[in-house]
């Protein structure tokens, strides 16, 4: 059974970091993030990616839950607005806030590991602990 974990979570990881993208792009432009997601699929080659299921599920989510995640980050976020914080972050704890609220079968804690990971190493030195303890306070909300 370890094994099958084991393989699961590189592609959940691929799924996240294209979300990441899509949201990324979604929020530099200011263009909704499922009409952006339409173009990148329709730009990645056939056969599509197996985790690419995953992938649109988070930005379908994202988008459509925008407003709640976007105040549930903006209420836990010490001292940052939405608006300050990097752009790789903010869509980062998107994500993350997703599966802690929506996502039953992902753990709180792997949405958390996951946002943190992607944070070391596509942001800032400051964002992987920031990210932990934004996400950490939400998971703590969430489980009320």
């Amino acid at each position: 059974m370890a094994e099958g974990a084991k393989q699961q979570m590189p592609a959940r990881r691929k799924a996240r970091k294209r979300a990441l993208d899509v949201l990324f792009e979604a929020d530099l432009r200011d263009r909704p993030p499922v009409e952006v997601l339409a173009g990148y699929v329709e730009r990645i080659a056939v056969p599509r990616p197996e985790h690419l299921g995953y992938a649109v599920g988070l930005v379908e989510g994202v988008a459509g839950h925008l407003d709640r995640i976007d105040e549930l980050i903006a209420s836990y976020a010490e001292g940052w607005t939405l608006d300050r914080m990097p752009v790789v972050d903010r869509n980062l704890a998107r994500i993350a806030v997703y599966e802690l609220l929506y996502v039953d079968e992902i753990d709180d804690a792997v949405a958390i590991s996951e946002a943190v990971e992607l944070a070391r190493q596509m942001s800032t030195d400051d964002s992987p602990r920031f990210l932990n303890g934004l996400l950490g306070r939400i998971a703590e909300y969430a489980t009320r």
